[in-house]
């Protein structure tokens, strides 16, 4: 009969270790999942924004050349004196759809003549005397500037007051 104790005992000891090595054995698989499903996620996201920035890119290697497009239509339409009124009207039309396509991109000109020169906005090509405007402050725009969102896409080519 104390044999018998024991062999129970023995068997209980051994249901306990085994129930346990279980558990830790389960804790471990289910650590192994909580972290693939976690690497699963930061990989899918990594994806995601390695697409969007890749998608940026491609934008913006034909968004540089349609701005020096517009550019130039704002500079013909600079010297139209003589030119019939319908060259002059379709030139304005062909400029104001690129600018809506760019807008519909997020790309937006921004103000510059009688702002505060910001390094950030504008490129300084001179400075000049004036007795209109505060020293510092934009007086001419040579070449406008884009923002797309946030980022400044191109700054403005100004003349500043000094």
């Amino acid at each position: 009969m104390i044999e018998t104790t024991r062999k129970d005992e023995r068997s209980e000891d051994d249901e306990q270790s085994e129930i346990d090595q279980l558990k830790e054995e389960l804790r471990q698989k289910n650590d192994l999942y909580l972290r693939a499903l976690a690497d699963f996620d930061n990989y899918r996201k990594r994806v995601q924004r390695d697409q969007a920035e890749a998608s940026r890119a491609g934008k913006r290697e034909i968004i540089g050349p349609l701005l020096e497009a517009l550019d130039a239509f704002d500079r013909a339409l600079e010297h139209t004196n003589d030119d019939p009124a319908s060259i002059i009207e379709g030139v304005r039309s062909i400029r104001r759809r690129l600018l809506r396509q760019l807008e519909s991109q997020g790309i937006a000109p921004f103000e510059s003549l009688g702002e505060s020169f910001d390094p950030h906005l504008h490129e300084a090509v001179a400075s000049t005397d004036s007795d209109e405007y505060e020293p510092g402050t934009v007086v001419d725009e040579l070449q406008r500037g884009y923002r797309w969102g946030d980022e400044i896409l191109r700054p403005a080519r100004v003349l500043v007051a000094r």
